[in-house]
């Protein structure tokens, strides 16, 4: 298509941009509305605009149907989530579901790689959209059917439509959208148009304002119709995980990146070679996604310290072997398979553990927190990644070594040992595997109201101290 190099990026980056930043609107809709709805609806847009992008041979309005494929494709996280929390409401079988939810990504990520390969390979791009769409359409349309209307209630469903509306926080999700817009363009233009302009630096600075005002905004409305309640940071071990979930996608897009530019750009492999060798990635993690049940025997605690040390060890081969044919087997083989399980392994449990630590009646916001947080991990962290890939190229051989690949491993393998000592101090076992917390109070579970409880009493007109409240059965 005859691309610039920064065209190419914002291919990608469109995507990235416009996912990460409508993950807190999706969600809030799923939690006060129907989530089945915003499924349905996400899953059928994606097929529609997909169908549209592979009639597309230009280079803009193909970047603007990605950003709006990444809109369609957020509204179905956060209301997959909140359907399957509400599906399997026991704590095992939920762990299960979402393990294997996450298994599913895997298995999609890696025949997506294989599928786009063999159609870019031996077609044209074009297909790859389409592919999507003649998948997505018919899957709309059988969710539509098969989802039962009863498992996609949420808890303000028979809440007035004015009710809902004021539910939704318009206003401060509307400033955290933005924000994010802006965090996410300035990061992402920063590794072409440099850290230093004005291009980079004008919506960074505007971005983490906003992002302040937000949080101060949310400080000032009432906790039950607040986007992101402020006592959601305080529910038990919430924050650290949010911290840890900032790791899977930066590892795996990283370790993606590196491998792919390398086999393709400078020892000249064909697509279907490099998509071949990267199986091992998503071979790995699939078989991780089945240990979901393991949270309810071991403390995930030890579960994502375990995934965490594999990571670690899997980014030191890769920091000191991968940049020739012959290193594939001895360092790069192994380092796929392990590093790969390891992650599954902390995103699974990460993932099990963030849900059971908020009511489920956040089940959508939840989601949408941590989807954003494996977004913004890889969003921030491919822009170190490629600002020390470049500085390093430039001293040591340009890209044709090794060694500026190789500075990004040992970056990582830092960042995932700050996160290893964090969970280490911070994550507190003594809530592991006791009951969810119910809405509206981020003390421990078995001192939780019910949001029934406070809804009857708003009924009746009676005002109950908190210490009473305490009191009443959970």
């Amino acid at each position: 298509m005859g691309m610039t190099e920064s065209q190419s990026t914002w291919i990608m980056s469109a995507f990235q941009l416009t996912f990460a930043s409508f993950l807190l609107i999706s969600g809030r809709i799923s939690d006060v509305y129907n989530p089945k709805i915003g499924f349905v609806s996400g899953v059928s847009g994606l097929g529609i605009i997909s169908l549209c992008a592979g009639l597309v041979d230009d280079t803009i309005p193909l970047i603007i149907l990605r950003a709006l494929t990444g809109i369609a494709s957020s509204m179905t996280i956060p209301s997959a989530l909140a359907l399957l929390v509400n599906v399997f409401p026991e704590p095992l079988e939920q762990a299960r579901a979402i393990g294997i939810y996450g298994g599913c990504a895997c298995i999609g990520n890696s025949l997506g790689l294989m599928i786009g390969a063999m159609f870019v390979q031996w077609a044209s791009y074009h297909w790859v959209f389409w592919f999507v769409a003649i998948v997505a359409m018919p899957a709309a349309l059988a969710c539509a059917f098969i989802i039962p209307p009863e498992i996609s209630k949420t808890k303000d469903n028979l809440e007035p439509a004015a009710a809902k509306w004021k539910s939704l926080d318009l206003l401060g999700v509307t400033i955290l959208t933005v924000a994010l817009i802006l965090f996410i363009f300035a990061v992402t233009s920063g590794s072409t148009d440099g850290w230093a302009s004005a291009a980079v630096l004008v919506p960074l600075i505007i971005s983490i304002m906003m992002v302040i005002g937000f949080f101060y905004w949310e400080t000032r409305i009432h906790v039950d119709t607040a986007a992101i309640p402020p006592r959601t940071w305080f529910y038990p071990n919430f924050s650290i995980l949010f911290a840890v979930a900032l790791l899977p996608l930066l590892w795996w897009f990283t370790v993606f990146i590196i491998f792919t530019t390398l086999w393709q750009n400078v020892l000249e492999w064909s697509v279907i070679s490099s998509a071949v060798h990267m199986l091992p990635l998503g071979v790995a993690a699939f078989i991780m996604s089945f240990t979901g049940s393991l949270s309810r025997i071991f403390s995930p605690k030890w579960i994502i310290l375990t995934g965490m040390f594999f990571c670690m060890v899997a980014t030191v081969l890769l920091a000191l072997g991968g940049g020739k044919p012959e290193d594939y087997w001895p360092y790069v083989f192994p380092a796929f398979s392990l590093g790969s399980a390891g992650v599954m392994l902390t995103y699974t449990h990460t993932n099990i553990a963030i849900f059971q630590a908020a009511p489920s009646s956040m089940a959508g916001t939840v989601g949408a927190i941590f989807n954003g947080a494996l977004e913004f991990g890889s969003a921030i962290g491919l822009a170190a990644v490629s600002s020390i890939e470049t500085s390093v190229e430039a001293i040591h051989g340009g890209s044709h070594e090794y060694k500026g690949r190789a500075a990004v491993f040992w970056f990582l393998l830092a960042v995932v040992s700050i996160l290893f000592i964090s969970v280490s101090i911070f994550y507190d076992r003594s809530t592991d595997h006791t009951p969810q917390p119910e809405h509206g109070d981020p003390g421990h579970p078995a001192r939780r109201s019910t949001d029934s409880d406070e809804k009857l009493n708003d009924v009746n007109g009676t005002m109950i101290e908190k210490a009473n409240l305490a009191n009443l059965p959970v």
